[in-house]
């Protein structure tokens, strides 16, 4: 039995979801007549009280248009500097954008409105014109911590104040709500625009949908298409992601669960340092001693169980709809055993 804990992209379609791929109604999405992906926009466009959306294949793709739209070549884009949108994307800020990004020391990868007050540039030839601010909820390197939804709303007011528009990069924004207990229609009315991953928690094969105004789907469709992102008959997938917002966002406190679970029996080990704060489904923690990260991660790898280092020191947890109760027992008897 292989028990992968590398992330939650790793999970497989579910017999039901295949089912629902395979029975789904395609087209030719380009000429925007897929009438599944059509279904699958439409609904996350109602569920979070915006106005249209946009599906792609990718968090990084939709990540990557929202800052195209919502910039000019030579802006900065102001953001933590353990996001994904920073170190992740291959510098595609610089990249498709033409941008600079001004990276801020956070905590557990969340910035707060005064942070980000003191960073908005002056109007000053001399300096990049601030035009955005991308936040990430949850936030991967913060150990999937979530923001206080307060915070965000005094962002909201800065960015208004400001002229600035506010992304929100909610690759597993749903794992925030669930933790959170919050409405999806709170997030609509605070962003300009909003990432949605399928292919994470969700468990979707792939996909992500950009949510935003009527007119911004508009310029963001166009982007999609510079991208080579405009896709066919690509309704298969979107069933997937359709299936998936009706049936798998209520079990991901689950995966919630499952990760405390983990944080318990490694908190018992005098190798492990420190364990960032649990509040989803990953879990980020410190080895010392007789463990560096790879040494660490190498040796779980030889028990079947697969991990991944993310620094000299530090390893990664994420916990998924398909880590079953039998794998949980395993990991957690062999943690007990080191």
């Amino acid at each position: 039995m292989e028990i992968d804990f590398r992330s939650d992209t790793f999970t497989k379609p579910t017999p039901a979801m295949l089912e629902a791929m395979w029975s789904a109604r395609v087209g030719d999405d380009v000429f925007g007549e897929d009438p599944t992906v059509n279904e699958l926009e439409a609904k996350l466009a109602k569920m979070f009280g915006m106005e249209a959306a946009l599906f792609c294949p990718t968090g990084t793709m939709t990540n990557q248009i929202a800052i195209k739209c919502h910039t000019q070549l030579g802006n900065e884009v102001i953001c933590e500097r353990s996001s994904h949108v920073y170190i992740y994307e291959g510098a595609g800020i610089a990249f498709n954008s033409g941008c600079q990004v001004k990276p801020i020391y956070g905590t557990k990868g969340q910035l707060t409105a005064s942070q980000i007050k003191e960073e908005i540039n002056p109007d000053d030839v001399h300096k990049a014109e601030t035009a955005l601010v991308c936040l990430e909820n949850t936030s991967n390197r913060g150990g999937g911590s979530c923001y206080d939804i307060q915070e965000i709303t005094r962002i909201r007011k800065l960015c208004k104040d400001t002229n600035l528009k506010l992304h929100l990069d909610g690759a597993r924004l749903f794992n925030a709500l669930v933790a959170k207990n919050e409405l999806p229609e709170s997030y609509g009315m605070l962003f300009d625009s909003i990432s949605i991953c399928l292919s994470k928690g969700l468990g979707a094969p792939i996909g992500s949908v950009l949510l935003g105004s009527s007119t911004f789907i508009a310029h963001a469709r166009r982007v999609r298409k510079v991208l080579g992102g405009g896709m066919r008959q690509v309704g298969y997938m979107a069933a997937a992601g359709i299936y998936a917002l009706d049936n798998h966002i209520q079990r991901l406190h689950i995966d919630h669960s499952n990760a405390q679970l983990l944080s318990a029996a490694l908190n018992e080990k005098d190798f492990v340092k420190e364990i960032l704060p649990v509040e989803t489904n990953i879990l980020i923690f410190t080895v010392h001693g007789k463990y560096c990260a790879e040494s660490f991660v190498k040796e779980l790898k030889e028990k079947n169980i697969k991990l991944i280092p993310i620094s000299p020191t530090q390893v990664r947890m994420v916990t998924h709809l398909d880590i079953s109760s039998s794998m949980m027992d395993c990991t957690i008897e062999t943690i007990k055993s080191l």
